[in-house]
């Protein structure tokens, strides 16, 4: 019997209807283990990922293989996103055991939740390099008929490896300014001086790496130019706004196609930085993109954005991946057909030029070969190029394409669309608060600040619980999954962003409750380190202190950047102090591979820079000349406070109102004005 029909993640339903006698995560399954003798087969995924829906049309679906599974193990489904502290552990044994992860996560256990063999995409016939998954399922159950002694070793070597691994450690020294250098000049060494980014192919974007090499002079040019090239390949959806997962490539041309929010949210800052850092208007055209698609196409009803939309277009064979978002050049054709005298030809033959549709395409989807080669837009030629050839002014010929892209991405529309992961993640929606709230602050958009508003109303009433804490996961209206770090952290961080946009200090204060929770509860003080999970939580083999960045900031970066907002805003004793253990705890690491821990080097920086204040009181009216100033300077590490009256904030208190602006620097502060000029200067020399 498939027990997933009544679970409310999008994961587990795909997988509802399959001839898998599947059961969701929870001591049932691992008790049902134990009465029939057998292992546990644990298949870990998530709903819009490409090789997930491939392994599950190979040998999930497949009535032979389902069979074979039934007879031999109690399967379990798991969704990653839904359950991350439990993909965390097991990802740890994978990775120990193929030295490499990814989904879907295949790992086999025993009734007591001991993993001993593993790994990801498994084939269901050989020659991919891989061995079919028939064949591994079948020398497992061999293996546990015939050797269990042995195997059952392995898998007690293997836990305590993983729980050896998992646990904390106090600081190993202490992490002094200047290791912010080595910390840029080893991001150096990786660099892709040519084409932006680091190492080769798959190129992943690294928000939070790109974040703060933007806090440093002497890595702002690595960000700004891998920005670029990032908004100019098909990674950047060149017609819809935002940015799908990856790049296949090292050129940032061909993606995988599925779009996640964390991605969006993360890089949607990261362009509104390098906007303030640079002056480039092109970065902040491309935050808005990115934000006008999470608004279009990620917004629930009540105000949380979903998580995520599929790689695959759902087809009669199956999916495809890509094919609602590449094109040929008689579909560009058909899409502008009627717009001029010419049946549309010129517009269609400039905008192919433009983005690189051509006959031979550049993208095909090894399992749909039926589908043929398509492209995947990308700037081929850039604007000033085509203007130069047609003898046009370069903002003329912009329109001409904007028009053109705004056409195609309507013929896109009508398209069978993606399927959306609709669960709204705590963690993930304090990202794109953040996101809408920097937008508010930088780009003087009163409606992506409600936006922000309508998100932090929606997580206090759906998913705040009387205690303060949070719960995990909203979906099929409800609540559900203890809170774990990520959510209390990095919804905390949002809610700080949205102080500083909107200027409630409600936000701030709440921002407080969390931290609060965060200490008591994830904080774990003889390491000086944040657990992943709270010690009321389910017990897993282990508890993971996690310092290295997956696609989402860690949750000690999270926590040590925090912490020092914290102790910005409220001078809380010991906050600084818990920022700097933090750091110091991965010292090494993030030395060793400092691509990985880039939440953790802003921490680092943040931690090292002056204590810098910036306060503008009065009313909206009042305030907004000096907002406008503030909003063209990057200040990632000072603490502001636009609000209409002084308040119980150290950077509020005494000051008076009348749409003055205050600037301090190590709780020196320069002569309060009302003149714009004098603003600007003195918020300069905070740079």
């Amino acid at each position: 019997m498939n027990r997933l029909a009544q679970e409310s993640s999008p994961y587990l339903a795909q997988h509802a209807g399959n001839p898998v006698d599947w059961w969701p995560w929870g001591e049932e399954a691992f008790a049902e283990a134990a009465r029939r003798g057998v292992p546990v087969l644990l298949s870990v995924g998530y709903s819009t990922c490409h090789w997930c829906h491939v392994m599950a049309h190979e040998s999930f679906e497949d009535e032979a293989t389902a069979a074979f599974m039934n007879r031999h193990f109690v399967n379990v489904k798991v969704d990653r996103e839904e359950r991350p502290d439990v993909d965390a552990v097991y990802m740890a044994a994978t990775q120990a055991l193929t030295g490499q992860g990814g989904w879907p996560m295949t790992v086999f256990l025993t009734e007591a939740g001991e993993p001993f063999y593993a790994g990801t995409y498994f084939p269901p016939q050989d020659g991919h390099g891989l061995p079919s998954f028939m064949r591994v399922m079948g020398s497992v159950e061999r293996a546990w008929r015939e050797e269990r002694d042995k195997l059952l070793g392995n898998a007690q070597a293997l836990t305590e490896h993983v729980r050896e691994a998992a646990r904390p450690r106090p600081s190993d020294g202490a992490f002094g300014p200047e290791l912010l250098e080595r910390g840029v000049e080893n991001l150096r060494r990786a660099f892709d001086a040519d084409r932006g980014g680091f190492g080769g192919a798959p190129k992943f974007p690294a928000p939070t790496t790109l974040d703060f090499l933007l806090t440093r002079p002497d890595g702002r040019l690595m960000a700004l130019h891998t920005l670029r090239r990032m908004l100019s390949g098909g990674l950047h959806d060149q017609l819809g706004g935002g940015f799908h997962r990856y790049s296949v490539d090292d050129a940032w041309r061909v993606p995988h196609f599925e779009k996640m929010l964390y991605d969006n949210a993360q890089l949607t800052r990261t362009l509104l930085r390098a906007y303030q850092v640079s002056g480039d208007g092109a970065f902040a055209r491309a935050a808005r993109a990115a934000l006008d698609y999470l608004r279009r196409e990620m917004l629930a009803p009540q105000g949380g954005f979903y998580s995520a939309q599929d790689a695959d277009t759902p087809t009669p064979d199956g999916g495809v991946e890509g094919l609602t978002f590449t094109w040929t050049p008689a579909e560009v054709q058909a899409a502008l057909a009627g717009s001029g005298p010419d049946d549309g030809a010129a517009d269609a033959a400039l905008i192919a030029r433009h983005l690189g549709v051509t006959d031979p395409g550049n993208f095909e989807d090894p399992h749909q070969r039926a589908y043929g080669r398509r492209s995947v837009p990308f700037v081929a030629v850039p604007v000033p190029d085509l203007a130069a050839e047609l003898g046009q002014p370069e903002a003329e010929v912009q329109a001409r394409l904007d028009a053109l892209k705004a056409r195609l991405l309507a013929a896109r529309q009508t398209r069978t669309q993606p399927g959306t992961d609709d669960k709204v993640l705590t963690s993930w929606n304090g990202l794109a608060l953040a996101a809408f709230a920097d937008a508010a602050r930088i780009l003087r958009e009163p409606a992506y600040l409600e936006v922000a508003r309508r998100n932090a109303d929606f997580v206090r009433a759906h998913l705040r619980r009387p205690d303060g804490t949070l719960r995990h996961v909203w979906s099929g209206a409800q609540a559900r999954v203890e809170g774990l770090m990520e959510d209390h952290a990095l919804y905390a961080l949002g809610l700080v962003a949205l102080f500083q946009a909107g200027g409630d200090p409600a936000h701030l204060h709440w921002a407080r409750e969390l931290w609060q929770v965060t200490q008591r509860d994830f904080w774990n003080d003889g390491a000086g380190v944040f657990m992943a999970s709270g010690g009321s939580a389910e017990a897993l083999l282990t508890r993971q202190a996690q310092g290295f960045d997956s696609a989402v900031i860690s949750d000690n970066a999270a926590g040590a950047l925090l912490a020092l907002w914290m102790d910005r805003y409220f001078a809380l004793p010991g906050a600084g102090d818990t920022a700097r253990r933090t750091v110091e705890s991965f010292r090494l690491d993030m030395l060793a591979a400092p691509g990985g821990f880039g939440g953790l080097w802003q921490a680092a920086a943040f931690l090292h820079a002056p204590h810098t204040e910036v306060a503008i009181i009065g009313t909206p009216p009042e305030r907004a000349p000096l907002e406008a100033v503030a909003a063209r300077h990057a200040l990632p590490f000072t603490a502001l406070a636009f609000t209409e009256a002084g308040g119980d904030l150290p950077v509020l208190e005494a000051r008076p109102g009348g749409g003055l602006g205050f600037v301090c620097v190590n709780r020196t502060c320069d002569l309060p004005t009302r003149d714009g000029a004098t603003f600007d200067a003195q918020l300069a020399r905070l740079g």
